[in-house]
């Protein structure tokens, strides 16, 4: 029993990160490209795996989908953190909202096996909404306090708002006029 004890505290190897790393890129590129029905055969392939290996780091194809969003809303706290210390502040916050773009399009690709493992996973909800709104927050406090936008808009709206945009986007060509409308919404922000 203490073997096993010790055995599972035991940190992943370096080549399993990386294996990890390169199924979870494959993945998204796949998702992203609207191949949210693709097989996990592909997936591996892409990355340059043995099945096997998928297996052992995604046990099912939910747990696949939910790593990379997971991952995907990581990378965007990762930049809030980084933005944080941009010298402009509006730039910084609209880098971020343009960098959502990025998510959502994995997302369109596996939407429905997505809203499946968010209804089953009240903690992916959570953890997701957490970590976006924390980052924007972030982002749009610092502006604030630069007396470069409107103080009378939380986070939570800014979040509201941007997700309007994604989810008004129903044609092929969404991604420019998604990039467009952040324009709009951050211009509007702005103090004249």
């Amino acid at each position: 029993m203490e073997h096993e004890t010790a055995k599972t505290r035991r940190k992943p190897r370096a080549d399993s990160l990386r294996n990890r790393e390169r199924l979870l890129a494959a993945a998204a590129e796949i998702f992203s490209a609207g191949a949210g029905q693709a097989s996990l055969e592909a997936v591996a392939r892409a990355a340059g795996v043995g099945i096997g290996t998928l297996y052992r780091h995604f046990p099912t194809r939910d747990s696949l989908f939910e790593a990379v969003y997971r991952h995907e809303v990581d990378l965007l706290g990762e930049l809030a953190e980084k933005l944080a210390g941009e010298a402009d502040p509006v730039e910084a916050l609209k880098t971020w909202l343009q960098a959502n773009i990025r998510l959502v399009a994995a997302k369109k690709g596996m939407i429905e096996a997505l809203q499946l493992a968010a209804h089953g996973s009240s903690d992916l909800k959570a953890y997701s909404y957490e970590r976006m709104l924390g980052a924007l927050r972030t982002l749009r406090d610092r502006a604030v306090a630069a007396d470069a936008i409107r103080d009378d808009i939380p986070a939570e709206d800014l979040l509201r708002t941007l997700l309007g945009i994604f989810y008004a986007q129903s044609s092929p060509d969404w991604h420019p006029a998604a990039l467009r409308m952040v324009d709009v919404f951050v211009d509007g922000l702005r103090r004249r």
